[in-house]
């Protein structure tokens, strides 16, 4: 009995490796229909690829296919129709046979602007989906294309690249990886819509415009109308980028039309309409007339975001990083007692005009980046270590300043920027007002987003009146002593009490310096930034030795030791459940596009957290909600995926995430899943019930 078992065990071991070594000889021998990644070595930055889905449809003699680019850096190729300059990518199929056309396919593009010329294409990754028309099915197919593509920085290359292979369409097999490509591709291509109809095109031959209305039954966000054509008389026009009105549901979009022939003839034409806004992308083919349209007026419309504007401002005056600011508008306002009204009146107002100068600055730098084609977003300037550098030396000049440690006497006939000690310096109230502005520029807060990117994406006209409204927003507390100098006269008498404030406001500014010189780490090495910090702080406590005696550095010293000391304990005692400890935090993954989508077609949800170390609202949120229960634990379960987007530094991918959703600033969250493949947006300052809602609704 025991020897047919053994037998028996034998024989099934035997068929067993035979069965395995035919099915990893069958799979070996499967053909990979692509040309693999295929680059031309004097222009290294592009790789092409040709690929087979293995998807045929008989009864249309077409196989599916895709063409993927891969540019480095800052490189971009062009749409089918690609602006005021560059030239579209173009596949010579001459020498395929067994094939009659191929047709390509378009996904959305996005606009560039260099130099003043306003271009359409694309950067990083593009799939381009192709439908390969087959003469007979039967025979074999020899692909053979020359892809000849240019691709332009601050400087264009023409590039051409060979791509061939063979198959026969009638052996094709799926391969998961290219239909998946093929797939996301094609949800980029613009589409007719049930929910979006064209009502006019119309064209003023006079004025060089034309306006284009359609309706929405969603409603819609932030429209952009790509207009294009075949014939002869539209592909010698360029349709600039347009000027958009909504009201209700229908959006009215206006594009200056320029020509090197001349006024354009485009009544009677027919023109390709491609609509794109957020998770929306359609295109519809109609016929230019000379209709007039009647646009109804936007005042309303920017009225409402100037008014968001006004509010989004004056909450910035509460966030986090506006905290050590407080010290100088406290100090400015004690600082006025005992003096005339006028002159109250004059310093607050010198302040209010150095918060309002200071955002006509960040609207000119964004407005330059934005004329260069450069990425656009709020508070992108502490992405440069430079201007770190430059607000940790003012936040330690101004903090021991503040605690009477250093002190410049002005002149009769000099002003200086670093005075805060409330005289007679206009220039030193203005320059307050100004770097109140640069240190809250870390934190978002709300209606503060939906007026960035308004007025990111308006004309230059509106983004100035925007930003002009956020300043005035910001300014009102100065604004309002100003208007009401005897409010500086309700706070009480000079006192010690006086020094005692700006002492603690002075250690709240030294405070902010450690997190600037934090934010250091990003870019330097760690050892050496905490190195430098030493160094600032041996000659802080050199001064108060200097100016106080030694008793005082031996308190401040003890005061610090004391301080860590207490950290330690309070850590011991909640790690003993005293107090409750803030959890490890969870295992992210770097943000990534395609794997949103991979991750939601497996029924998982997805949570995504775009963040910055010097965004100070990023950092609440992450305390006091995403650390916190019940978010903490949903966010642990195994069907969530965390994905993190770091906008620490510059980065063209997350900032083509954010602008993708409208978004120019951090924090912002979204939540994917099977319910919400396009996403649910959470609001800029999380609470737990935003989130548990959203994981909710996209979740299964």
């Amino acid at each position: 009995m025991k020897k047919l078992y053994l037998y028996f065990y034998l024989t099934f071991a035997l068929l067993t490796t035979l069965f395995g070594i035919t099915f990893s000889s069958i799979a070996a021998a499967t053909p990979q229909y692509s040309t693999g990644w295929v680059t031309n070595p004097q222009h290294p930055p592009i790789e092409v690829r040709l690929m087979l889905t293995g998807q045929q449809d008989l009864a249309k003699h077409t196989v599916q296919g895709l063409l993927e680019v891969k540019l480095a850096a800052d490189w971009k190729t062009y749409w089918r129709s690609p602006g005021e300059g560059g030239v579209a990518p173009s596949i010579n199929w001459d020498m395929s046979s067994n094939i009659t056309k191929v047709d390509w396919q378009w996904p959305l593009p996005k606009r560039y602007e260099f130099l003043g010329v306003e271009t359409l294409g694309y950067k990083h990754d593009v799939i381009f989906p192709l439908s390969i028309h087959i003469n007979d099915m039967n025979k074999p197919v020899f692909l053979s294309g020359k892809l000849t593509m240019s691709s332009c920085t601050s400087i264009c290359v023409l590039t051409d690249y060979e791509l061939s292979f063979d198959f026969l369409p009638s052996k094709l097999l799926p391969s998961t990886e290219a239909m998946f490509l093929y797939n996301k591709g094609e949800s980029q291509v613009p589409k007719s819509s049930p929910t979006v109809t064209l009502n006019t095109i119309s064209y003023n031959k006079a004025e060089k415009k034309v306006t284009v209305v359609a309706t929405n039954t969603t409603g819609w966000q932030q429209p952009d109308v790509i207009i294009d054509g075949d014939t002869q008389a539209a592909k010698d026009t360029s349709f600039l980028k347009p000027t958009t009105t909504i009201k209700g549901n229908t959006l009215y979009a206006t594009l200056p039309v320029t020509s090197w022939f001349g006024t354009p003839k485009l009544i009677g034409q027919p023109l390709h309409i491609t609509i794109g806004d957020h998770d929306l992308a359609v295109e519809i083919t109609a016929k230019a007339t000379d209709t007039p349209v009647n646009i109804p007026n936007t005042n309303s419309n920017l009225l409402k975001i100037v008014g968001l504007a006004l509010i989004g401002g004056l909450i910035l005056n509460i966030m986090p990083c506006v905290l050590p600011v407080l010290g100088m508008k406290l100090s400015s306002i004690t600082s006025a007692q005992g003096l005339a009204r006028r002159q109250i009146r004059t310093q607050f107002l010198a302040s209010a005009a150095g918060i309002i100068v200071s955002f006509w600055l960040l609207a000119a730098f964004l407005t330059v980046m934005k004329l260069s084609g450069q990425a656009l977003g709020w508070g992108i300037q502490f992405q440069n270590p430079w201007f770190i550098s430059a607000m940790i030396a003012i936040t330690v000049l101004f903090g021991v300043n503040m605690l009477g440690l250093f002190e410049i006497r002005l002149s009769s006939n000099t002003n200086t920027w670093l005075a805060t000690k409330g005289d007679s310096s206009h220039l030193g109230h203005f320059i307050q007002g100004m770097f109140a502005t640069l240190l809250a520029t870390p934190c978002s807060a709300p209606f503060l987003g939906t007026a960035v990117a308004f007025a990111l994406g308006a004309d230059l006209v509106t983004l100035f009146a925007i930003f002009t409204a956020l300043a005035l927003g910001m300014a009102a507390p100065w604004l309002l002593i100003a208007l009401f100098p005897q409010l500086a006269t309700l706070m009480p008498k000079p006192g010690i009490w006086m020094d005692r404030v700006k002492t603690l406001f002075g250690l709240m500014m030294l405070a902010t310096s450690v997190w600037l010189l934090s934010l250091m780490t990003s870019f330097f090495n760690a050892t050496v930034v905490w190195g430098l910090g030493a160094v600032i702080l041996a000659a802080i406590l050199w001064l108060l030795g200097r100016k106080k005696g030694r008793k005082i550095v031996i308190i401040t010293l003890a005061v610090m030791l004391l301080g860590a000391g207490a950290s330690l304990f309070t850590g011991s005692l909640t790690a003993n459940k005293w107090a409750t400890p803030l959890p490890a935090d969870h295992h992210w993954i770097p943000l990534d596009t395609a794997q949103i989508a991979t991750e939601v077609a497996q029924g998982k949800t997805v949570f995504v957290d775009v963040t910055a170390q010097w965004c100070i609202t990023c950092k609440a949120n992450k305390i006091g909600v995403i650390l916190q229960e019940p978010v903490y634990s949903a966010l642990d379960n195994k069907n969530i995926v965390l994905m993190r987007g770091d906008w620490t530094k510059p980065s063209d991918y997350v900032t083509g995430f954010l602008q993708s959703h409208g978004r120019f600033g951090v924090p912002f969250n979204i939540v994917y899943g099977p319910n919400a493949p396009k996403g649910i947006e959470l609001p800029v300052i999380l609470s737990s019930d935003s989130v548990l809602d959203a994981l909710k609704k996209a979740g299964k």
